[in-house]
């Protein structure tokens, strides 16, 4: 393993590997390639291991979304640098965060995300409801 960097540098993004991981994920097998846009990477020197994309205002709120590790890295603590770098990053820190997550509750309550189950709700689109 080469040097664990993570950024915010779009010019490093592999996005082959992004869409390769998210179109086999659960929560975004649907999504069109030209949806994700704002991302983190994280690179074992060149090669890109894992992402993140954060969507915010930058006043108020921020979506944590399409988190990865590649598996071969999976185990290492990785994941972990990558949540705490953006949960304590200066522009997300005094931010609120949300998150969806359907098995990695205990993984991110590490980093003070709470289950809101009475307070949160949300919208499919069109078309991953059949509404097109």
């Amino acid at each position: 393993m080469e040097e664990i960097v993570i950024s915010d540098d779009k010019s490093l993004l592999d996005r082959e590997v992004i869409y390769r991981f998210l179109a086999s994920s659960y929560w975004a097998n649907k999504r069109r390639r030209e949806t994700i846009n704002k991302s983190i990477g994280v690179y074992d020197g060149k090669k890109q291991i894992g992402f993140a994309r954060i969507v915010t205002d930058e006043a108020t709120m921020y979506g944590l979304c399409d988190v990865f590790i590649d598996e071969q890295y999976r185990g290492k603590g990785i994941g972990k640098q990558l949540i705490d770098s953006i949960v304590h990053s200066e522009k997300l820190s005094h931010l609120f965060g949300f998150l969806g997550t359907k098995d990695a509750h205990d993984f991110y309550h590490v980093f003070d995300f709470q289950i809101e189950e009475e307070k949160v709700m949300a919208r499919i689109p069109d078309f991953l409801s059949n509404k097109m």
